[in-house]
């Protein structure tokens, strides 16, 4: 970290956003932790850049173009502009702030199969809305693939045209393709960048280049699930490489077929679309998913030096009506067997009445979710999904749905296919069998599944 640029922190800029703590600092450029909002200010990024005379209005116009963008895996730009710290002129622009980034995550461990593929849904999705605006992202790193709160965002703080230039020459890096420098931004670039960071993903390596002409040596360890798709993006020649909205269909298409089975099917690379033929229907339409189980949450964020960093948001709070639940669920200390199903009390057992004239209704068959051992495995700490479930008076699951879905929605999905098969005992009032809601808590973790069913009504 520059000691010039940590010198900065308890500074104000623009008289509003103060530098709290350096986050992590380039030559050039730094990230400070600072706050934005004035009623209910929130805790946000800002990062300061040395001013040039020589490209200040490039420089400013792209943050412009960037802040009006919006898409919910894009990094939000609230604020920028420049100013005058220790007499030195600067540019800044203020965004989210990230809770943790992949680069992180990947000093610890590798992803699982399950984890990419949540990670690449919601980055082909950004990739393809920026592409499909004449945008490219132009720096798709580990560091500027980022968590905020329960969503997976990409940094847009670096965006530009197609075929724009960098506004400062820079050495190519390995994430970069072979015709860095001379063609300036494409999506084909995108593509490549993609590919070396699913390798990455993966194994925490990179593949070996071997010569600008000559396609990268992938990883042996590189699973056959995602090999093709690699190395497609990872064609030397650019008007080879699939388009980013050609990826996102056909990885759409092995989802669909492999919902209700564990395995992944691989990326058909015989499918794939090249940049040399135009794409009819450039857009794609990608669900907004949660990160996946990649995420491990750290009080204090650990940044790549010159990352773009994005705002942390609140959890959002429970329903009151489930809170309250919860609590009359601890009073009553209702726990059933977790085995499926359980047994339903026998005819003369009497149930006693509280008062009113009710009576409470209980689970007699519960189901656990199938959860393949390498998913679980993926588990950082404790999963916890919430399912509402609605019981007609015969006791049987009429809906479903997520009223939490916690960091998966692999997991989620599970939980929500074993919450259909539940059965009750309906509860009574006035000596009649009534509907009922419930909220069914189901908590993962690499060994075991707990779940604790908490009647919300009536």
């Amino acid at each position: 970290m520059s000691g010039s640029w940590r010198q900065l922190e308890g500074h104000i800029v623009d008289g509003r956003f103060p530098l709290q703590r350096c986050l992590g600092a380039g030559e050039e450029s730094a990230v400070f932790l600072t706050q934005s909002g004035d009623r209910d200010p929130q805790p946000a990024a800002i990062k300061l850049v040395l001013a040039d005379s020589r490209d200040s209005d490039l420089l400013v116009s792209r943050w412009k173009r960037a802040a009006e963008l919006s898409h919910p895996h894009l990094i939000r730009l609230f604020h920028f502009g420049t100013c005058q710290l220790d007499e030195i002129a600067r540019f800044y622009v203020v965004m989210e702030y990230a809770e943790e980034n992949l680069a992180g995550v990947l000093t610890e461990r590798p992803l699982s199969e399950v984890e990419v593929r949540e990670m690449l849904e919601p980055v082909l999705d950004a990739l393809a809305y920026l592409h499909r605006e004449g945008f490219v992202h132009g720096h798709l790193t580990p560091d500027n693939i980022m968590a905020v709160s329960d969503q997976l965002k990409i940094s847009c703080d670096g965006i530009s045209k197609a075929g724009e230039l960098p506004i400062r020459a820079r050495k190519r890096e390995v994430y970069d393709p072979p015709e860095f420098g001379a063609t300036g931004a494409s999506p084909a670039a995108d593509v490549w960048s993609l590919g070396m960071t699913v390798v990455q993903a993966v194994t925490q390596r990179l593949p070996n280049q071997v010569g600008a002409t000559l396609d990268p040596v992938l990883p042996e360890t590189l699973p056959a699930v995602f090999s093709g798709m690699v190395a497609d993006c990872l064609q030397s020649d650019s008007q080879k490489r699939p388009t980013v909205a050609a990826i996102a269909a056909r990885f759409r298409q092995t989802s669909s077929e492999a919902e209700g089975r564990n395995s992944i099917p691989p990326y058909d690379s015989s499918r794939r679309r090249p940049y040399l033929l135009p794409t009819a229907a450039a857009g794609i339409a990608l669900a907004a998913i949660v990160v996946g189980t990649w995420l491990v949450r750290r009080s204090v964020p650990s940044p790549i030096p010159g990352q773009t960093s994005v705002q942390a948001q609140p959890v959002s709070k429970s329903l009151p009506e489930v809170d309250q639940a919860e609590k009359r669920a601890n009073r009553e200390k209702e726990v059933s067997p977790e085995i499926a199903p359980s047994p339903v009390p026998p005819p003369h057992a009497v149930t006693p009445k509280p008062s009113g004239d009710s009576v409470s209704g209980q689970v007699t068959r519960r189901v656990l979710p199938n959860v393949p051992q390498k998913a679980r495995d993926t588990i950082t700490g404790r999963v916890t999904v919430r399912v509402r479930v609605s019981v007609d008076p015969s006791g049987r699951v009429v809906s479903s749905t997520l009223d939490s879905a916690g960091p998966s929605r692999y997991f989620a999905e599970l939980a929500l296919q074993a919450a259909r098969r539940w059965e009750f005992r309906p509860p009574q009032v006035q000596g009649h069998d009534v509907s009922s809601d419930w909220i069914l808590r189901f908590e993962l973790t690499r060994t075991a599944t707990e779940v604790r069913p908490i009647r919300v009504s009536p």
